[in-house]
C-alpha cells in the first residue's frame, strides 16, 4: 500500500513488458515531466538502428527519441530542430543535421536512424527515403548505464527536461537494434510489412513506464 501510494504522488506508472502491437503513446500536452522510460535488453552497442513513428501538430523544436548514459546526455538522440527544419541526430553529443524533409504535420511519419560506432556514420531514413551518411564520432561504443526516454530531450542522464523541446502527439512502433538494419528490412520497417523486431527495445514486448501525462490508446488508423 505505501508504494502504491508512492507511485500515485510521484504520478509514475510501472509496467511488465507488454505486448503494444497496435497501441501508441499520445503524450496530450507539453510539459516537463511526462515521459515513457524505456528499459533496454541489453547495455553497451558498437552500433544502433532505432525506428519509430510519430505524428504530431507542434509547429517548434522537440525530441523525438533520447537515449543518455552517465557520460553523455545525447548519447543517441534524435531531434527535430524546427527553425531550420531538420532532423539533428547526436552521437555521443556529436551532431549532425538532415534538411530538406517533408514533416508534414498531422501526418504520420515513420523515421529509422542508423549508426555504426568503427566508421562514425550515421544515416536517416524518413517515409521510405534515406539520406547520405554522415561522420558523427567513430571509435568508441556508447558505453555506461542507458536511459531511453519518449516525449522530453535528457539534458543530463534520466532528466533536465526542458517543456520548450517536449513531444506533443503520438508514437507508436518503436525498436531499436544494436546493429544496422538492411536496407531492405528497414523498407519492410517503413511499409509494415514484416520485420525483425528489435533486440534491444521491441514494442512487441516492451519494457517501460509511464511518468506524468501519457496514455496508452488504440493506433489511429487512417481509413480510405
Amino acid at each position: 500500500m505505501k508504494l502504491l501510494l508512492l507511485l500515485v504522488i510521484l504520478g509514475t506508472v510501472s509496467a511488465k513488458v507488454q505486448d503494444l502491437s497496435g497501441k501508441m503513446f499520445t503524450f496530450p500536452q507539453q510539459t516537463n515531466t511526462a515521459h515513457v522510460r524505456l528499459n533496454p535488453n541489453t547495455q553497451g552497442y558498437n552500433a544502433l538502428t532505432v525506428c519509430h513513428r510519430s505524428f504530431t501538430d507542434i509547429n517548434k523544436d522537440h525530441a523525438l527519441f533520447s537515449l543518455a548514459t552517465p557520460s553523455h546526455a545525447n548519447s543517441f538522440l534524435i531531434f527535430w530542430q524546427n527553425r531550420n527544419q531538420e532532423i539533428q541526430p547526436h552521437v555521443r553529443d556529436a551532431k549532425v543535421e538532415y534538411g530538406g524533409w517533408d514533416y508534414k504535420l498531422n501526418t504520420w511519419h515513420s523515421i529509422c536512424t542508423t549508426w555504426d560506432s568503427v566508421t562514425g556514420l550515421v544515416q536517416v531514413w524518413f517515409d521510405g527515403t534515406p539520406s547520405i551518411r554522415k561522420l558523427t564520432t567513430s571509435g568508441g561504443a556508447i558505453d555506461g548505464t542507458v536511459i531511453a526516454i519518449l516525449g522530453q530531450e535528457q539534458d543530463s542522464h534520466g532528466g533536465g527536461f526542458d517543456i520548450n523541446q517536449s513531444f506533443v502527439g503520438m508514437i507508436t512502433d518503436v525498436h531499436m537494434w544494436d546493429f544496422i538494419l538492411s536496407s531492405c528490412e528497414i523498407h519492410q520497417y517503413m511499409e509494415e510489412r514484416y520485420y525483425p523486431t528489435g533486440n534491444v527495445l521491441n514494442w512487441r514486448a516492451l519494457d517501460f513506464e509511464i511518468t506524468g501525462n501519457v496514455e496508452i490508446e488504440n493506433k489511429v488508423q487512417i481509413c480510405h
